[in-house]
């Protein structure tokens, strides 16, 4: 077996790391010569099996409040699932502000923190770990885009040394309470794809980086589209909302 660079995250998780094949990746490990290269994965689906959204809301406000507030947003919700775009961007918004507002940031930071790692843990998805963590012996810039909130996106960035997270930041009020309303956009669709753009002007790279891009849902094709190397890594592969995008090699395994 070859060395594997494990990552920084709890010890019980690298039981179920594997090496994997990544041929088809066409770069190198990077010096001064080598064009930048950036890896922006999602994280929900991605990185992670499934969603996190509603399991943070349950481990912040609670499983029957949680439950609760959903039932009461069934509709809009559905509604959101079903036709995506501002009716989704919205439906979690106002979610949010049943949930979240009033709570002091502190407080659900911390609380985030444990969730994170936790979540981490549980739900990670070896292959698509694997993947970053060879993108990081690279050389590259590590980018998770998602539209999960900012203050666990940081948590897991931290723990999977990317680069940085971009997320859906989320207002908070002068006494340092969340509002329950969203900073800015929903981190999904063309934000996601806008906020990534951001970044890599920001870091000024003497030439256009070569971009792999990973993702799973819809809300990641503009993101996908605006790569040189987008794979599809969602479970429903040619059944779903990525199929025109390639698969990722292995991902089936």
């Amino acid at each position: 077996m070859g060395n594997i660079e494990f990552l920084p995250i709890p010890i019980g998780f690298v039981e179920k790391w594997k090496p994997f094949d990544h041929e088809g990746c066409e770069t190198g490990v990077m010096d001064a010569q080598s064009p930048p290269v950036v890896a922006a994965f999602d994280l929900d689906g991605t990185l992670t099996e499934g969603g996190s959204v509603f399991p943070w809301l349950k481990s912040i406000a609670g499983r029957g409040r949680t439950w609760r507030a959903s039932l009461s947003l069934a509709i809009p919700l559905t509604i959101g699932a079903i036709r995506s775009s501002r009716w989704a961007d919205n439906a979690k918004e106002r979610l949010f502000l049943k949930l979240l507002a009033g709570l002091n940031e502190q407080n659900v930071k911390a609380e985030s923190r444990t969730f994170a790692l936790e979540h981490l843990e549980r739900e990670g998805r070896a292959l698509m770990l694997s993947r970053l963590a060879w993108h990081r012996t690279q050389g590259h810039d590590i980018v998770i885009v998602s539209a999960s909130p900012q203050l666990y996106v940081d948590v897991m960035t931290e723990q999977l040394g990317a680069n940085v997270g971009l997320g859906t930041r989320l207002a908070v009020d002068p006494r340092d309470r969340l509002t329950g309303g969203y900073l800015g956009k929903n981190c999904r669709g063309s934000e996601k794809l806008r906020r990534l753009d951001e970044w890599i002007a920001s870091r000024h790279y003497p030439t256009s980086p070569i971009i792999y891009a990973y993702g799973n849902s819809r809300g990641d094709r503009r993101m996908l589209s605006g790569a040189t190397h987008p794979f599809n890594v969602g479970r429903l592969g040619p059944f779903g909302s990525l199929r025109r995008f390639p698969r990722l090699k292995s991902a089936e395994q």
